[in-house]
């Protein structure tokens, strides 16, 4: 145990000691986002009735950088510690692969949420507040940093230098959260488009947390907690099975 609590104020501490790059730096971005949109598009889109585009924008935006800065933590503290060579010392304490997992995965959440509770805090003065649902939002906010913090640590073990980690990030988390419905309701989009989006499970995670703060989602609340959930499960155990063979760690 006293290892797991090592590892996880360290991987806090290493995000918290340039807070203003891992954490400011992302909270500025989505203002941006949503004075840029918000601005835009406010009087021009009606995604639910009731509902204006820039509510409907915050929670979206809210969970995006949660999402992302999840996934960055854990994916770029473990690449880094295999660039230089540190990750032996990761590895020869006596530490389970269970304790490991969870200490970077935990520390990703921590950051993630962070900055999602940032983004909240400053975009909610652009809109009344509205938590209808708070129980869903918690619930997806979690399951979500979760997933990203696990599909982080996935892609860092997977990943020998930074390039291919940035190809990740590029190629598949960016286009997953953007296609999402951070931006628009996928119900606006042709049904090709609408059944591609529902195999996307970045959806899920932002029409539940949307549903938490709007009281109203593209798809049924339960149906998001079935496919989050179940995601989560497959790459917690995919995550585990590989760091107990060592795939790319210690070969």
């Amino acid at each position: 145990m006293s290892g797991f609590l090592t590892l996880f104020y360290k991987e806090v501490l290493r995000f918290t000691k340039v807070a203003f790059q891992t954490v400011g730096a992302p909270i500025v971005s989505a203002l941006l986002y949503l004075l840029i949109f918000g601005h835009v598009l406010e009087d021009r889109v009606e995604v639910f009735e009731s509902v204006g585009y820039t509510s409907f924008l915050v929670p979206g935006l809210v969970m995006m950088s949660l999402l992302q800065n999840s996934f960055a933590n854990a994916s770029s503290s473990l690449v880094q510690s295999k660039v230089t060579g540190n990750i032996v010392f990761v590895l020869l304490p006596p530490m389970s692969n269970l304790e490991i997992f969870l200490a970077y995965v935990l520390a990703a959440m921590v950051r993630g949420l962070a900055v999602g509770a940032g983004v909240l805090a400053v975009t909610a003065w652009f809109i009344e507040p509205r938590l209808a649902e708070p129980a869903w939002a918690i619930t997806f906010a979690v399951l979500g940093s979760a997933i990203l913090a696990t599909m982080g640590l996935l892609a860092g073990i997977w990943a020998d230098k930074f390039d291919q980690m940035a190809a990740f990030q590029n190629f598949f988390i960016m286009p997953l959260t953007f296609l999402a419905g951070v931006f628009y309701s996928v119900k606006s989009l042709p049904g090709f488009w609408q059944d591609l989006s529902h195999l996307n499970p970045f959806f899920y995670m932002v029409d539940g947390f949307r549903r938490g703060f709007l009281g109203v989602s593209d798809v049924d609340p339960w149906l998001s907690l079935v496919v989050v959930g179940g995601s989560l499960g497959l790459m917690a155990a995919l995550a585990l099975f590989l760091l107990s063979r060592g795939y790319k760690l210690r070969h």
